[in-house]
């Protein structure tokens, strides 16, 4: 896969989330209203047109099985947990847990559970044969 010419997010973080779960829209829709800044531009990671440049290629079918995040200068990439602590420490919400996500033994349980989640979440919220349908948009 080879990097997109152009930035769907310049100067923001770009979180790249499975936009077709239900699940994962809905935790995007919970981070978009902690983000008090405007750090963090949220885009569906099924479409190859929301990838910002990296120097390292996205890999879309692992985009379908963890979050990543790319930083603002675009030269570091972040998944899973990782993704979410990095966020933890823009989102004023969650700067008191932040310190926390350091803690030994806390990134390697972390990421555990985040997999978990993961590789659950069709059956964790009510899909059809691994697509969820998605309510419509309100206005």
């Amino acid at each position: 896969m080879t990097p997109t010419t152009s930035d769907p997010a310049p100067g923001q973080a770009v979180l790249l989330y499975d936009g077709r779960c239900q699940l994962c829209v809905r935790s995007v829709g919970y981070l978009r209203r902690l983000d008090w800044f405007g750090r963090v531009a949220c885009r569906d990671g099924r479409d190859p047109a929301n990838y910002p440049p990296t120097p390292q290629p996205l890999d879309p079918q692992r985009l379908t099985e963890e979050m990543h995040l790319v930083t603002p200068d675009r030269h570091q990439v972040y998944h899973g947990f990782g993704a979410f602590r990095w966020m933890a420490w823009r989102l004023p919400p969650l700067w008191l847990v932040a310190p926390l996500l350091y803690l030994p033994g806390v990134p390697a349980l972390g990421q555990r559970v985040y997999l978990w989640v993961a590789r659950n979440r069709f059956h964790l919220v009510p899909c059809h044969e691994g697509a969820c349908v998605l309510p419509p948009k309100k206005r």
